[in-house]
């Protein structure tokens, strides 16, 4: 098994999207990035951490690449708006791929050109790549929190 570990905002609907794919054997939201060791939800939200809300997805690369968990991460994030998706302000909330490897680190870097050359966005892509840290899983309380709830997304 790999690990790939993504920031696009609000890691509830993050969580909910890359368990939908096969071949990912599981994803934990977490904390990841910052100066703070063992941080709580609640650090992390005074935005004075440097923490971003992560998932850490623990996939089988012969059923599923890492480009396609790379293409799944651009599809349900503006990777235009720095510190910021949707409703939710906040360097927690930031654009951030966390690579495990060079082979990551290369493959996020070419899928970002490539987005960016592509048009889709007429404003720069504001995604972090930089190297995976520790991952702080977060509380109990925050794991698979739409599923629990009955819920499809974050926002209504």
């Amino acid at each position: 098994m790999d690990k790939a570990t993504f920031g696009a905002g609000c890691f509830w609907g993050v969580e909910a999207a890359f368990r939908q794919v096969p071949g990912v054997v599981d994803a934990a939201v977490g904390y990841m990035g910052g100066t703070l060791a063992n941080p709580r939800y609640e650090d992390v939200c005074t935005d004075r951490t440097g923490h971003a809300e992560v998932v850490q997805v623990t996939y089988d690369p012969a059923r599923v690449s890492y480009e396609e968990l790379l293409r799944v991460f651009w599809q349900i994030h503006d990777p235009t708006t720095r510190n910021r998706q949707g409703p939710d302000v906040g360097s927690q909330y930031r654009s951030v791929i966390f690579h495990h490897d060079p082979a990551q680190e290369a493959a996020a870097r070419a899928a970002k050109a490539a987005l960016q050359q592509s048009g889709r966005y007429a404003r720069e892509i504001v995604t972090e790549i930089v190297p995976a840290a520790t991952f702080y899983r977060a509380e109990e309380y925050h794991q698979r929190y739409l599923e629990k709830r009955g819920l499809a997304h974050c926002h209504l």
